[in-house]
């Protein structure tokens, strides 16, 4: 592809979504919750499409189709699996999550821990573990656009001039306007993600495909069969099926609804953007696999295919991979720099007014997008092993964030012992590479944080909070939910 013309489609792509920075941060008041949370005042339709384009990055596009050209239909069964727990998640956890965070005034993820446990230290632990985790994560979006913008621009483009290119977008996106500018712009580009994949598989099955990807298949009947084993289908699975309540970056957005039939609105057209854009992904990748067999390295697949379309249509398939992976980037540094000024410098300095918190967290923004960068640029193989360790890491937080909705008899010792030594599984099992009995680290860090959140809980004395967070709550429920 001719770099000018990858240049003018980003250029245009990045005005677009200037355009309505600006005008967010004209609609933008001022305060932490303003700047962060957008006031809880997203509609049903934008909420929805800000946690569509958080949630589904750039793996979608490159890696789910990789993934499903090597593996087959099993590939797209695991993600089906993601959505479905998501969509069960978020019908339970969403209203108590929104009811909490109006109730309480919650900014961040981790400050409904330290309430619940009435313990800042939960909160900061739970903050931190975010840090360390989803740091390399956020670098791997951007050396997945470096690689990108450079295989496209057939090496005219650098890759550290790709990487430097999407980090200042995120940059702009999340600093200038905080969520609102983040929650609109996420709207733009879910929207730019999804007519890609409709517009690409459109091609591949009239030109591409001809007789249609069913015919096509008998070709190649193995991508139909079931072929992964129990253990690896349960390790990718399970972090990702409880991504919902793990990952602060989507956690976060279920604060930001104006209102119950909002909440509601955006679960049910997630559910319909997530179906429809992993079937589309799904669709790719076993399209691929008939039409270009034989690739060495399945995450060529996307590559391969973009070489084979029109270039028009590859320009705007590249604009929907580089937006996923800026979506989900500034979501992610927006977020993070809410829990640095929430969780750890006003735990650390409880007089904090909201100025000065929001200004710590504003702070925190270039900081972080400065450490993504000198991660991408570095490429080391320690971010793969970070990487493959970030959804496993933030799975240990699911028994204290289960127990401080479901369970008063949780304590503050067993939250911090569960997130402490789950943490510490996980991180020693995978800088080993160890795998015992065949399962991944996530699954013995989940077990363990388990293990210990409800050993510790019951040999300590229960949390005198916990029971008015609890009251409080489910009060809410009932008012604005019924339930």
């Amino acid at each position: 592809m001719e770099l000018t013309w990858l240049l003018s489609g980003i250029a245009v792509w990045f005005a677009a979504g200037s355009a309505l920075s600006a005008y967010a941060r004209r609609r933008t008041g001022s305060g932490v919750v303003e700047y962060f949370l957008a006031g809880r005042g997203i509609g049903g339709v934008v909420s929805a499409l800000t946690y569509s384009a958080t949630t589904y990055s750039a793996f979608m596009m490159v890696g789910l189709v990789g993934l499903t050209y090597k593996s087959g239909a099993a590939a797209i069964g695991f993600e089906l699996t993601y959505l479905l727990g998501t969509v069960v998640l978020l019908s339970v956890f969403g209203p108590r999550f929104w009811a909490a965070g109006r109730r309480f005034d919650l900014v961040s993820p981790g400050e409904l821990l330290s309430l619940r446990y009435g313990d800042k230290r939960v909160g900061g632990a739970a903050a931190a573990l975010c840090l360390v985790m989803l740091l390399p994560y956020a670098a791997v979006q951007l050396m997945g656009i470096g690689y990108l913008l450079n295989t496209l621009s057939g090496g005219g483009l650098p890759f550290a001039m790709g990487v430097l290119l999407a980090a200042g977008i995120a940059f702009a996106y999340s600093w200038w306007a905080g969520m609102r500018s983040v929650a609109w712009t996420d709207a733009l580009q879910s929207g730019i993600m999804l007519v890609a994949s409709v517009l690409l598989v459109l091609f591949l099955q009239t030109r591409m495909l001809p007789g249609g990807l069913g015919g096509a298949l008998t070709a190649r009947p193995e991508l139909l069969r079931a072929t992964w084993s129990f253990p690896l289908f349960l390790g990718l699975a399970l972090p990702w099926a409880f991504f919902a309540v793990t990952n602060p970056q989507v956690v976060q957005r279920l604060y930001i609804p104006k209102d119950p039939a909002s909440l509601r609105r955006m679960v049910l057209l997630f559910a319909a953007f997530g179906l429809a854009y992993t079937l589309l992904c799904g669709y790719l990748g076993l399209a691929a696999g008939v039409a270009l067999p034989g690739l060495a390295n399945p995450d060529g697949a996307m590559p391969e295919l973009l070489s084979r379309v029109p270039g028009p249509l590859a320009l705007v398939v590249a604009l929907s991979i580089m937006a996923a992976a800026v979506s989900t980037l500034n979501s992610i540094v927006l977020t993070l720099s809410s829990q640095v000024g929430r969780d750890l410098a006003r735990a650390l300095s409880p007089s904090m007014g909201d100025a000065r918190e929001l200004a710590w967290g504003k702070g925190a923004i270039p900081v972080i997008t400065l450490a993504c960068i000198a991660f991408a640029l570095a490429r080391p193989g320690l971010i793969a092993v970070l990487s493959a360790m970030a959804s496993g890491g933030l799975l240990v937080q699911l028994p204290a964030v289960t127990g401080a909705f479901f369970w008063r008899r949780g304590t503050r010792a067993g939250a911090l012992a569960s997130l402490l030594g789950g943490a510490a599984v996980v991180g020693a099992l995978s800088a080993a590479g160890w795998k015992p009995l065949g399962h991944w680290p996530g699954i013995w860090g989940l077990a363990v944080a388990t293990g210990l959140y409800v050993g510790v809980s019951l040999l300590t004395r229960p949390d005198p909070g916990a029971a008015a967070f609890h009251d409080g709550v489910e009060e809410d429920l009932k008012v604005h939910f019924g339930l």
